[in-house]
């Protein structure tokens, strides 16, 4: 009987990154951790490469496939900067209605509540939390073009968002930009789950509705750079006059 070890299965062999996704993920650690904030320019491709000792090249495949995540940006003869959500380009990337023409819309928000409460069950699994945990809840509309368009329920962890049930006293239309600046929190990337209902309820109400009239749900859970969650927001969108835009 042979002595010699076996051979790794494809499942236990080891997964090895090529050298500039290695890069990519260090660079997205140090600005999960606040070293390098949103707004914040890197130093030189040079001096990274350096500090890095790989080749500008390799560092720079890096840079590109940041870039193309949104995690950066790249400023013609300015270098590259922390993406931050105070930007269109950013904020659009999480805003997937367009009018039928696939112009965009800027919509505008009405807060209806804001209280803290124990999680539902599916709250609490979606967002990590344990049963019952305390979270914050906000139900508001928004309009595009002065119609209103969307019914939305958003839930956040009342430990670390508790601030929002009463402050700022109007909340901002780009919560993901709130988040950003006064909880640390940025979101990086999100999943979404998309089904048909029937309006009932406050969403009869506030879309101007018929009851069992046709609406989009959109279920969307937030995460930041590591894939921890950080919103749970459940959209309810009244899509007569418009298009449910996603790139794959």
């Amino acid at each position: 009987m042979s002595s010699r070890s076996a051979e790794p299965t494809p499942s236990t062999r080891p997964v090895l990154q090529p050298l500039h996704r290695q890069l990519r993920d260090l660079m997205v650690a140090r600005i999960a951790s606040g070293e390098w904030s949103p707004g914040t320019y890197l130093p030189s491709e040079t001096r990274l490469a350096e500090e890095y000792g790989v080749a500008v090249g390799t560092l720079r495949k890096a840079l590109l496939d940041l870039a193309a995540e949104g995690v950066v940006q790249r400023r013609q003869g300015k270098g590259t900067v922390v993406s931050s959500h105070d930007s269109d380009a950013v904020l659009f990337r999480f805003f997937n209605l367009r009018r039928t023409d696939g112009s965009m819309l800027h919509p505008e928000s009405r807060v209806l509540s804001r209280l803290c409460r124990p999680a539902r069950d599916a709250e609490a699994q979606a967002l990590g939390l344990a049963p019952g945990a305390p979270v914050v809840c906000i139900t508001r509309v928004r309009e595009g073009d002065g119609v209103p368009i969307i019914h939305e329920h958003i839930v956040l962890d009342a430990g670390r968002f508790g601030a929002l049930e009463r402050a700022p006293e109007i909340l901002p239309n780009t919560l993901y930009q709130l988040y950003q600046t006064d909880f640390g929190a940025t979101v990086h990337r999100a999943r979404e789950t998309v089904r048909a209902i029937a309006a009932e309820g406050e969403q009869t109400r506030e879309l101007g509705v018929a009851r069992g009239a046709p609406l989009l749900q959109v279920r969307r859970v937030a995460l930041d750079y590591n894939g921890a969650p950080i919103e749970l927001r459940v959209s309810a969108i009244n899509t007569g006059a418009l298009d449910y835009h996603a790139e794959l």
